[in-house]
């Protein structure tokens, strides 16, 4: 065994379920109780020896609270700043935690560090509360490096661009022309993956039944999961496949064909993280074997920014070539993966993998050992991290011998997978490098713009944004010049149209018009 192969020692993840104002910890404080929790969790004969070797900090970028440093925040509380070699915080993005986690262990591989730590958390259920009573800044947390005046969410409608929406930019709007999203009000989340959702479901054969139904009962399977989970911010909150599924005024719809209860829930107080080092390091630390598990490889990659410049809208070719490159890197096939968490903001994530998986869509509860962003709570950009940890427990426990973690960002923008195993890599060293470009350009569709926009078309897929009242607001249309074949995006004619695009009874993908 290579003396510099990395292993995972320990991991930790801290809930803080209080929304009272007394009780409010910012995400600094809840992630070092993270990193103390993957301390102790590493049962070192020296936990003190173990603390003050960690010299690399990778922090995934929260959305809760602009921090000058957080890294070097956290490097402080620790007390190795100074012996500290790397620390990194993150771009925003659900991807963020395959992707640090994937480069600690490669420069642990490489001997540029001894100890490093991955890890993130969000506390805007703790922000949340302190708005609501006029407390912002909440007391004694640390000052922000820009004003802080509201609670931010990273799901909603908020995002008023598709600049924006791949939650690379400040909450401002753009007025470039090759910014459509721009000009029609779409490109947030909420409005992305429904695309999606509608396009998959076409593309299958599904009736407009079929897909609610099926949707409904994967996340109530996720729900389960989530229950029997004590980190879980759901737990103890199981839904059904009709509570689900069911439009009411508790689970009313956001973005055609999705309530409520199939989008992330951003509003919690989670952190976690994990503690890689050498075998070497770890024998000298005295750390038991039964602690050690194995990173095997990773890879991501990205579509297009620009959603509308993508190949099409049931699949996602960064998910299927991360999954793909990852096995192989890692020396592994779909059929070596004995346990599987997908990043699943909405639905048509975990769908899109299990299909590129081999893996039936009714079989939930295989795609996923945390409940998803819904039930077990949207960590924010961290919500990968809480899997490996989760990951690692059950390949400790014996549960299975092999694990794939995907962590999905932006809007089905960036992907990046990670294989663990209870074994060491057969075939040599780690990894020394991400084997995907930065971004997929084959297949990139051009789209039709300002006067070009003209003439006899078909619906490629769509969405309605609905008002709180359960009116709809506004219908979207991604569709294509029959002339041209060139794509274009429009909003809804009139009130008659974005009643039917409402109704959810008829099939609006593949109809014809001008």
């Amino acid at each position: 065994m290579p003396s510099r192969t990395p292993i995972i020692i320990g991991v930790g993840d801290i809930k803080n379920r209080s929304t009272k104002i007394s009780d409010a910890k910012e995400p600094a404080q809840l992630i070092y109780e993270a990193i103390q929790a993957a301390i102790l969790d590493a049962a070192s004969t020296s936990p003190t020896e173990l603390q003050s070797s960690i010299d690399s900090i990778d922090v995934v970028r929260t959305w809760t609270w602009p921090y000058p440093d957080l890294p070097g925040l956290l490097a402080q509380k620790l007390g190795v700043e100074k012996g500290l070699k790397w620390n990194f915080y993150s771009e925003h993005g659900g991807n963020q935690p395959g992707r640090l986690f994937d480069e600690a262990a490669r420069r642990i591989s490489r001997g540029e560090v001894e100890c490093a730590v991955v890890a993130g958390g969000e506390a805007l259920a703790s922000l949340s509360a302190c708005a609501a009573a006029g407390k912002l800044p909440p007391p004694n947390w640390t000052p922000p490096a820009e004003t802080v005046n509201s609670v931010f969410t990273p799901t909603g409608r908020d995002l008023g661009s598709s600049m924006i929406s791949t939650l690379r930019f400040a909450l401002s709007r753009t007025d470039e022309p090759s910014d459509l999203g721009a000009i029609h009000d779409i490109g947030a989340p909420i409005h992305v993956y429904p695309l999606y959702e509608n396009g998959f479901r076409a593309h299958r054969g599904q009736s407009l039944k079929e897909n609610h139904e099926e949707s409904a009962m994967l996340y109530a399977q996720f729900s389960e999961v989530a229950d029997e989970n004590e980190v879980a911010w759901g737990q103890g909150k199981r839904e059904t496949v009709e509570s689900v599924g069911r439009v009411t005024g508790r689970n009313r719809m956001i973005c055609f064909p999705y309530p409520l209860l199939m989008n992330a829930f951003n509003t919690v107080n989670l952190a976690a993280a994990c503690i890689l080092t050498s075998t070497t390091h770890a024998r000298a630390l005295g750390i038991p074997e039964s602690k050690w598990i194995y990173p095997l490889g990773g890879a991501g990659t990205s579509d297009s920014a620009h959603f509308w410049n993508r190949p099409n809208f049931h699949s996602a070719p960064s998910i299927s070539r991360s999954i793909d490159a990852a096995l192989s890197i890692s020396n592994n096939t779909r059929c070596s993966i004995d346990l599987v968490d997908i990043y699943s903001c909405f639905p048509i994530v975990p769908k899109l993998a299990a299909q590129h998986l081999g893996i039936p869509i009714q079989e939930g509860k295989r795609l996923t050992v945390l409940g998803g962003l819904t039930s077990f709570g949207g960590a924010g950009n961290n919500y990968s991290i809480h899997a490996l940890t989760q990951m690692t427990r059950l390949l400790r426990e014996g549960k299975g011998a092999r694990a794939l973690v995907l962590a999905n960002g932006g809007v089905l923008s960036y992907q990046y997978v990670v294989v663990l195993g209870r074994r060491p890599r057969e075939g040599g060293d780690y990894p020394q490098k991400n084997p995907l470009p930065d971004v997929l350009r084959e297949g990139d569709v051009e789209c039709a713009v300002g006067d070009e926009v003209s003439g006899d078309a078909v619906v490629e897929t769509y969405t309605v944004e609905f008002n709180r009242d359960g009116s709809p607001l506004r219908g979207y249309i991604v569709g294509r010049l029959k002339a041209t074949g060139k794509r274009f995006l429009a909003n809804h004619g009139d009130e008659a149209t974005l009643r039917q695009m409402a109704g959810g009874t008829v099939e609006i993908v593949g109809k014809s018009g001008w």
